[in-house]
């Protein structure tokens, strides 16, 4: 698979809390972070791997990205445009299924934070 993908090293950011976004990312291998940035500090929501995904909001609604993802470890990541997207969901409609049910998880992973958060105030 040489050629696919982009190389980043460790430490990289590859899109900022904030940035415009009109792609999706799938990490083919090493690491990622995504980051909540507030008041000049730095939340750790989650880590993510090879074959995991993110920035896919980006595809469903024109707003900014709402977090930061920065390398852990050199990585490949493969960009995703929403023509892709969508050709992707076509030739495989479970494409579709695994999109909103891991955004769905990530949703009730942070809801259970928040959660937790407020009964710690």
């Amino acid at each position: 698979m040489a050629g696919l993908g982009k190389e980043y090293k460790a430490g990289e950011v590859i899109f900022r809390q904030g940035d415009t976004g009109n792609c999706m990312f799938v990490i083919q291998n090493g690491e990622v972070e995504a980051i909540a940035e507030s008041d000049g500090r730095e939340f750790r929501l989650r880590r993510m791997g090879p074959n995991d995904f993110f920035g896919e909001m980006a595809l469903f609604e024109e707003e900014t990205r709402t977090a930061t993802i920065r390398t852990t470890k050199p990585t490949r990541i493969l960009s995703i445009d929403k023509k892709n997207f969508l050709g992707g969901i076509h030739e495989d409609p479970s494409l579709a299924f695994r999109i909103v049910q891991t955004m769905s998880h990530r949703i009730r992973d942070l809801t259970d934070r928040l959660a937790r958060y407020e009964q710690q105030q």
